[in-house]
């Protein structure tokens, strides 16, 4: 899967949750393709990923609609458009339901949730104006399945798949296509975070070959290939869909 090249002067990329992990091989994946990306991070980090993307970071927190409008309008001003919005950020909760505090669930809607809906919806206005563009959001296997010991991350997740299916209905008639990629275990930060102690090699190798079909994690490159394919013209006929990228996790 390999997308055509991009015109860094008529592709404009948002990525969020740039500073790590997936977000940030988003960001590199459509850099190396010729799009002008604007990394999109509330960890200052994301302005070295931006350093060596030769271009600028947002510094901001998505689960503010007052930021991402503001995101949004100053990249139109600068650039006159936006051509594909990649909402990548996302934080884990690592607790059953009844051990979830009000504080960690509202933390983790605000973020997965909230914040996919606010950068949706700032860029939609610009795309249905545009005449095109493409969302490409984060859900996760645990958003379809569910995942004891989760439960208010899958349940973020499944929202994100729903409202993903409902905007690319609400907008298939304006050229918007708008789709989701829902990664199984993949090496990225979170996979360590919000764990008493980080799991080695021997833990994650472990896991994998108890529960993943293919016997091994994921890398974020693998599923930013995917992303960047369903903003592609390749995906022209996709809308709505929930890629899962797995490695045949849901299957079984």
């Amino acid at each position: 899967m390999n997308p055509e090249p991009m015109t860094a002067d008529s592709t404009v990329v948002v990525v969020t949750g740039a500073a790590s992990g997936m977000g940030e091989a988003c960001a590199r994946f459509f850099h190396e393709r010729g799009a002008t990306v604007i990394p999109v991070d509330r960890d200052s980090r994301v302005g070295a990923v931006a350093g060596q993307l030769g271009g600028v970071a947002a510094v901001g927190d998505v689960s503010s609609s007052e930021f991402c409008d503001e995101l949004i309008a100053g990249i139109v001003g600068e650039h006159g458009r936006v051509d594909v919005l990649v909402n990548a950020a996302g934080i884990i909760v690592r607790s059953p339901a009844h051990a979830t505090s009000d504080e960690d669930w509202d933390r983790l809607f605000s973020v997965n949730v909230n914040g996919v809906f606010y950068m949706s919806r700032a860029v939609v206005r610009v795309m249905v104006e545009q005449g095109s563009g493409a969302i490409v959001n984060f859900g996760s296997v645990w958003g379809d399945v569910g995942n004891a010991g989760h439960a208010a991350y899958a349940a973020s997740k499944g929202a994100v798949h729903q409202l993903t299916r409902s905007m690319a209905l609400e907008h298939a008639k304006d050229g918007i296509r708008i789709n989701a990629v829902a990664p199984g275990e993949i090496r990225t930060p979170m996979l360590s975070s919000e764990r008493e102690a980080p799991p080695t090699e021997a833990d994650l190798q472990a896991m994998a070959d108890a529960t993943i079909p293919m016997a091994r994690l994921g890398t974020p490159e693998e599923v930013a290939a995917v992303v960047a394919f369903l903003a592609s013209d390749e995906a022209s006929y996709m809308t709505g869909s929930i890629v899962t990228v797995d490695a045949g996790y849901t299957a079984q």
